[in-house]
């Protein structure tokens, strides 16, 4: 990846360029509205500690953290328990357009990096918290995504009766992060109006109450309790995964009845057609006890390649059933550009190239590519430095002491 990508005709400039962005963050949440305000253009600075982010060297769940939501930044490492360490950061913050954080509340008072200090230096100054409650009873607790998603009513929906199960993606971490970058862009256009900056809070439980609104409202709406999703009273008839020949599993779906009539004529049942208790989506959705199982059996005699083939000529909804890894080699992904390489800072496979999932946006045509690589620790501390006006000697003199790295 080139560090500089300079605006061409064919290269329009991104929608944040020229904002400086400075990022105290770790895990997943912080580093998401990083990476989007990086994707979208800002100079996104990433202040590490001197050991570098724990995510650099997470195993199983957590090995992607790092290298997925830090494309796109720049890296100083800095000791902010050391007072010229300190000094560097809160030099460095004063230059910030957004500073962003998710450490737990007072730390960053501690260390007089909270919005109240450097708004005194910096009144334009937009601050972005992330943590895991808005101010209430529960703000002190220490959230994750799981938990949240456990008293959040999520993994109450997801799983089955009696066993709840989170998501299978940090799904509050990332949203909870895509909503601080939504509130850093809202503050920004206000401060263009009135010259001054605002604090930002995007917390974990209210990401996750945002996202079983619906279920709330479903509630509210019916008076009854919204089912786990796999226990759900479903909307339309034909709407599931079914196991099919050689072992394999496709989700198909009729969810109108005109896509009813079509998916009777595809498949030759036209003795479901002809059925007048099977006529309207509801009459099919009182079926289903005994509809359901007739499907299943006929549906069994074909493979899932013959029957994604059968739906997509006809326009039906279907999908096969994918794991992550496969989606490397995903036509649509592959033709669309929704893949970018990258080199890859830590670990292992260091210095080794793969791909990364970009934004699922496009504007004035074109994806939101990788600009820079996920950094390296401390990759940009020296020429950051120097654009702060530190000598070449007092950098070296910094890097001695230990403060920064």
């Amino acid at each position: 990846m080139n560090d500089d990508t300079p605006a061409t005709p064919s290269s329009p400039r991104l929608p944040l360029e020229g904002l400086r962005v400075v990022e105290f963050t770790h895990m997943v949440m912080g580093p998401t509205c990083g990476m989007v305000l990086a994707d979208l253009g800002a100079e996104v600075i990433k202040v590490e500690p001197v050991d570098g982010d724990r995510t650099r060297h997470l195993l199983g769940a957590g090995a992607g953290f790092f290298p997925m939501f830090n494309r796109n930044k720049k890296s100083i490492a800095i000791d902010l328990r050391s007072p010229e360490g300190l000094a560097v950061a809160r030099k460095l913050a004063a230059s910030a357009d957004v500073v962003a954080q998710n450490f737990k509340p007072g730390v960053m008072t501690k260390y007089g990096l909270d919005y109240a200090a450097l708004s005194e230096v910096n009144p334009r100054l937009i601050y972005v918290n992330h943590t895991g409650f808005l101010p209430g009873p529960y703000e002190h607790r220490t959230a994750l995504d799981e938990v949240v998603q456990m008293m959040g009513g999520l993994a109450y929906m997801t799983g089955r009766p009696g066993d709840p199960l989170r998501a299978g993606s940090s799904v509050n971490d990332i949203m909870g992060g895509m909503f601080g970058a939504i509130g850093a862009m809202a503050a920004l256009m206000q401060r263009g109006i009135t010259g001054r900056g605002q604090e930002v809070d995007s917390a974990l439980f209210e990401n996750n109450v945002f996202l079983v609104g619906q279920h709330m409202m479903q509630y509210a709406v019916t008076g009854k309790p919204a089912a786990p999703m796999p226990d759900r009273i479903s909307s339309w008839a034909v709407y599931d995964v079914f196991s099919v020949k050689d072992g394999g599993q496709i989700f198909l779906a009729a969810v109108s009845d005109a896509q009813w009539q079509t998916f009777c004529d595809a498949m030759g049942y036209a003795d479901l057609k002809a059925d007048t208790g099977l006529a309207t989506n509801n009459d099919r959705v009182r079926a289903r006890p005994t509809l359901m199982p007739v499907l299943r059996e006929r549906l069994a005699q074909h493979t899932a390649d013959e029957l994604a083939a059968i739906f997509e000529r006809h326009g039906l909804p279907f999908a096969p059933i994918r794991r992550p890894e496969e989606l490397f080699y995903d036509p649509h992904l592959q033709a669309t550009g929704g893949l970018a390489d990258i080199t890859l800072p830590d670990g292992e496979r260091a210095g080794q190239t793969a791909q990364i999932t970009l934004m699922p946006l496009r504007m004035d045509g074109q994806r939101l590519d990788v600009r820079r690589d996920p950094p390296r620790l401390g990759q940009h501390t020296a020429e950051l430095l120097q654009g702060l006006g530190y000598t070449a000697d007092e950098v070296a003199a910094l890097q001695a002491s230990g403060a920064i790295a």
